[in-house]
């Protein structure tokens, strides 16, 4: 644990994680400091004020610079000036995630990778719940780590969901179990738009694994696989469980003539009939291998593991059914933020779809979704900032595209297109904040303009 004391930490960011890591070094003794180059929420300013502690917005001033090490919130890219200038006086800089884990009594399993991470982090929950065995869910799916890790304990699990910029300041953030599901192209906006260091970031999540602790990785995955051959070359690096939804594997899940199969030192478990894994689909499939080979690894039995994956029924905003209405049924896939999520969300129908795409463009390429824009949609709805971006890309792709300018008139013209036993299917590609606070807001638009047709 790093001695922190009496030190005067800078936390760039006055966001959900900035705030809950201020806190947290004010409990342990620290001096915190906020730097916000926007404006903070009243509401914020007025707990911070509450709880002395000190910070500025609308700025990163020269005194922002002073502090023994700098904190910074997810939001905060690289780039930043404050960023910039703790580096270039050769000051650490750290996550808001790794400070948590230097106080942290518990177990870690950690997931990451572009897509199905909070779906996995939620999978992992229900499972713990089912078995009854004490645990945290926080990170990226909303929780900050620094408001539990007090409630931390070595016979309470600690669920977190990891994104890249999370682990893009990493020192000696620790998982017991890592998962990394998927690395696809995403974020590249804040990676120089060089997809070796978005992966770089991903990989780091086993940087400090030794032999006590696993690593559970997608084997189709080709940078997984590659970077899962270069640990078991070394020594003292972490026991490796793959998953797949085609072929064995020597260690992890697979399938075998329709069922489920755990193996785990050399010993062979069979689970299930994948039929009955209560959500459908190939990414649900390896979702499900990924969480069922995190609870094995956390030593939950094979019962408790069989009951989770019949009865999770997934989460907010990811493939959520919201209703059928003339014979046309809606779903929700607002955390579709990038070209991949999209292709998987387009993958689990095979009907006709109405496509409501678009938002605050990342630098995607719409055409890498076009065998399944042709084969399965025939309209698309284009919303927000990047609609000219999907015009030019993707008018010749699909018989229809209409644009949008807001959600509530997207669900109309959606509704306009759609034919009874087709989807209107919002999968945005995009994030959200161009018109929304973010992709809750955006989903939960779509749900009430849905609900008022």
């Amino acid at each position: 644990m790093r001695e922190i004391n009496g030190k005067h930490i800078v936390i760039a960011g006055a966001a959900r994680s900035g705030v809950a890591a201020a806190r947290l070094l004010k409990r342990k003794g620290a001096v915190p400091f906020i730097s916000d180059a926007g404006t903070i929420p009243e509401a914020v300013q007025t707990l911070l004020n509450n709880e002395g502690i000190r910070f500025e917005q609308n700025m990163h001033s020269d005194s922002a610079l002073e502090g023994d090490f700098l904190v910074v919130s997810p939001g905060v890219p690289d780039s930043s000036s404050i960023i910039h200038g703790y580096i270039t006086r050769n000051k650490e800089v750290f996550s808001e995630v790794e400070v948590a884990s230097w106080f942290c009594r518990s177990p870690i399993i950690a997931v990451t990778g572009t897509n199905g991470k909070t779906s996995v982090a939620s999978w992992m929950s229900h499972t713990w719940k089912i078995a009854g065995k004490d645990h945290i869910l926080a990170g990226n799916i909303g929780m900050a780590f620094s408001d539990f890790v007090d409630d931390t304990a070595p016979d309470k699990d600690v669920l977190l969901e990891i994104s890249s910029f999370q682990l893009d300041h990493i020192e000696s953030f620790q998982p017991y179990v890592s998962i990394i599901l998927n690395i696809t192209p995403d974020h590249l906006d804040r990676y120089k738009n060089d997809f070796n260091l978005y992966a770089d970031s991903k990989l780091s999540i086993t940087a400090n694994q030794s032999a006590t602790d696993w690593f559970i990785y997608n084997f189709n995955d080709p940078i997984l696989s590659g970077h899962a051959k270069q640990i078991a070359g070394k020594e003292n690096t972490p026991q490796l469980l793959a998953f797949t939804g085609g072929g064995e594997v020597a260690s992890g899940a697979f399938v075998r003539n329709g069922n489920l199969i755990l193996k785990l030192n050399d010993n062979e478990e069979q689970i299930m009939q994948i039929g009955e894994i209560g959500l459908k689909g190939l990414h649900n499939l390896q979702n499900g291998m990924a969480t069922a080979l995190a609870a094995r690894a956390s030593e939950i039995k094979n019962e408790f593991i069989r009951e989770s994956l019949k009865s999770f029924e997934g989460v907010t905003h990811r493939l959520e059914f919201v209703r059928k209405y003339e014979g046309v049924s809606y779903i929700n896939d607002s955390k579709a933020t990038n070209i991949n999520s999209v292709w998987y969300a387009l993958n689990s129908f095979n009907m006709p779809v109405v496509l409501i795409l678009g938002g605050r463009d990342k630098g995607n390429d719409y055409r890498l979704l076009e065998n399944q824009l042709r084969e399965k949609v025939h309209t698309i709805v284009a919303i927000g900032e990047a609609r000219q971006t999907i015009k030019l890309q993707l008018d010749k792709v699909v018989p229809h595209l209409t644009e949008a300018d807001s959600m509530k008139d997207a669900v109309k013209k959606a509704r306009k297109a759609a034919k009874r036993g087709e989807i209107v299917l919002l999968s945005p590609a995009c994030s959200s904040f161009d018109m929304f606070e973010n992709f809750e807001h955006r989903g939960n638009e779509f749900k009430q303009a849905v609900l008022d047709l």
